[in-house]
């Protein structure tokens, strides 16, 4: 029998820990290696890490949860499905924003949500930090930034001469320009119905359908102005196009003026097809109108019918029976031709020009609308526009049918802060034009939904001066940055400009364009109107020559 022999065992070894030594405290020192990359995560919304142990022997009750853990909860052990993740949308139920003349009346009552308490969706907090860190992406009142589409594409081939922000216009002036001198005066003006002046809401009178024609010639179409050019003058413009280049600092809505240079002289012009002579809606808002094009309210739609209340309502003010006396300038419309068919509005035209200094004589085109008697039996020229009302819930604005009669001066200063820049650029029309008064209508839609009747419930009057001191309009500033851009384009080499105010930034832009630009491209930038419109009828733009 063999005996089986054991193999010797081999003697077990400790291996000692690794101790971490901590002379002046105790607990680990640093992170050990094989943890040093991991993050950590709690399972449970529950779950905190806080001190080991503590020895405090007083709790101090103002700072209870000072040991608590600092790490928030994460997305470690949230659960997603492919398949789901596509058709997952958070759903945002922030409270929607009231209109102003809503929020006064929450005054004093506590939001569920103040003092930590649980708000619904659990979604406030984060969206306002988002905002807060997008705040210049997003507009006032948390509404994101409307991008605005330019009035002309800019194209490649366009050179950028000079950037003027609006901050560095504001700060021009050019003081001393004295009063507009006559060289030609023609037209025919009809007399004001001083009767519109008892107007009011609870006399309201239907805005009648008038069917004139409006000439809008631009400035080298017109043959006085060329006539004039070879004679007098080195800057030739109508007063349209100088009241927008002098208001541009209180304009949103992009726009563009054609500036041609010839020798020592400049033309400015308006292109062809567009929508220059539209008046805008609103356009200096808070709350713009929405740009959907299948509104009665949108932007455009807006300007259409303002423009449409604008030319009915200066023209059934006015006396214009067959036995009515008229006002006459020493020669006819320039503009009136045998072919066309039905009456020429009330218009009076006037040729000015001014001494801007330095060898710059500017000639404009100036417009009346109306004459009327004074107080004296003198002859007044007048400057008739309508403010009108579309919806005064969406426009953030007062009910004209409550507060005009009793508080007129509320119902102007929210039209000042909606339409500063329209009504900036009628004063300084009336001022070129040397209107002595300023007529201004209030037009307001018979029923908000419908855009095509109207209703006028009331009017006032001014005189230009005065109020422009009251919109805080300073024609020095006005001529000081007409001056600027004169000197900039008489710089420049001869050719064609082009001069676009920013859709989306407050600054205005001046573009060395090729001769031939808009000259083969009407049909492409066409501004006709549709003819299922209420205003088509109105709007026939053609080749600009009329509205």
């Amino acid at each position: 029998m063999s005996e089986h022999v054991l193999p010797a065992e081999e003697p077990i070894r400790f291996v000692a820990p690794i101790i971490q030594d901590n002379p002046t405290g105790w607990g680990p020192c640093e992170m050990p290696e094989q943890f040093r990359d991991m993050p950590y995560q709690p399972f449970s919304k529950g779950d905190r890490l806080g001190k080991i142990s503590d020895w405090t022997v007083v709790q101090d009750k103002k700072y209870q949860n000072k040991y608590a853990s600092q790490f928030g909860a994460g997305s470690s052990y949230a659960y997603f499905h492919d398949e789901d993740e596509s058709t997952f949308h958070l759903v945002d139920s922030t409270r929607e924003q009231k209109p102003p003349y809503q929020r006064g009346r929450a005054r004093g009552q506590r939001s569920r949500g103040a003092r930590g308490a649980r708000t619904p969706g659990g979604m406030t907090t984060l969206n306002k930090q988002r905002d807060r860190k997008l705040g210049k992406r997003w507009g006032p009142r948390g509404a994101p930034m409307k991008i605005r589409d330019a009035s002309v594409t800019v194209r490649p081939t366009w050179v950028t001469i000079e950037d003027m922000d609006f901050p560095r216009l504001a700060k021009l002036s050019l003081p001393g320009i004295k009063e507009g001198e006559d060289i030609v005066c023609s037209g025919t003006l009809e007399y004001y119905d001083k009767g519109y002046d008892r107007v009011n809401v609870k006399h309201e009178k239907p805005l009648q359908r008038i069917d004139r024609i409006f000439h809008t010639v631009t400035t080298t179409d017109d043959p006085v102005i060329r006539r004039l050019s070879k004679t007098t003058g080195t800057v030739y413009a109508t007063d349209a196009i100088l009241a927008t280049i002098m208001c541009c600092t209180r304009s949103n809505y992009s726009w563009d003026i054609v500036i041609e240079k010839i020798g020592d002289k400049l033309f400015l012009d308006k292109r062809d097809n567009t929508e220059f002579d539209l008046l805008t809606v609103n356009e200096t808002s808070v709350e713009p109108p929405a740009d959907d094009g299948n509104s009665i309210n949108s932007p455009r739609n807006l300007a259409l019918e303002a423009t449409f209340i604008n030319h009915n309502f200066s023209q059934q003010v006015l006396k214009s029976g067959p036995n009515e006396p008229k006002y006459k300038f020493p020669e006819a419309n320039p503009f009136v031709s045998e072919e066309e068919e039905g009456e020429v509005a009330s218009v009076g035209y006037r040729y000015r020009k001014w001494n801007l200094n330095n060898g710059v004589v500017l000639v404009a085109r100036c417009e009346h609308d109306a004459v009327m008697q004074g107080p004296q039996n003198e002859t007044q020229f007048l400057s008739i526009k309508a403010l009108n009302e579309w919806d005064s819930k969406l426009a953030n604005g007062v009910e004209w049918r409550q507060k005009l009669d009793t508080q007129r001066g509320a119902v102007l200063a929210n039209e000042l802060r909606n339409n500063s820049c329209k009504l900036a650029k009628w004063t300084v029309q009336a001022l070129l034009a040397g209107s002595d008064q300023i007529k201004f209508g209030y037009v307001s839609r018979a029923q908000v939904r419908d855009n095509s009747r109207h209703v006028i419930l009331g009017t006032q009057q001014f005189k230009p001066h005065e109020f422009a001191a009251q919109i805080n309009l300073s024609m020095d500033n006005a001529w000081g940055i007409l001056r600027c851009i004169i000197d900039i384009c008489m710089k420049q080499k001869d050719g064609k400009y082009l001069i676009m105010k920013d859709p989306n930034k407050p600054l205005i832009r001046l573009y060395d364009i090729p001769d031939n630009t808009f000259e083969s491209d009407g049909s492409e930038e066409s501004g006709d109107e549709p003819a299922d419109t209420p205003f088509a009828p109105l709007y026939s733009y053609g080749n600009n020559k009329r509205i």
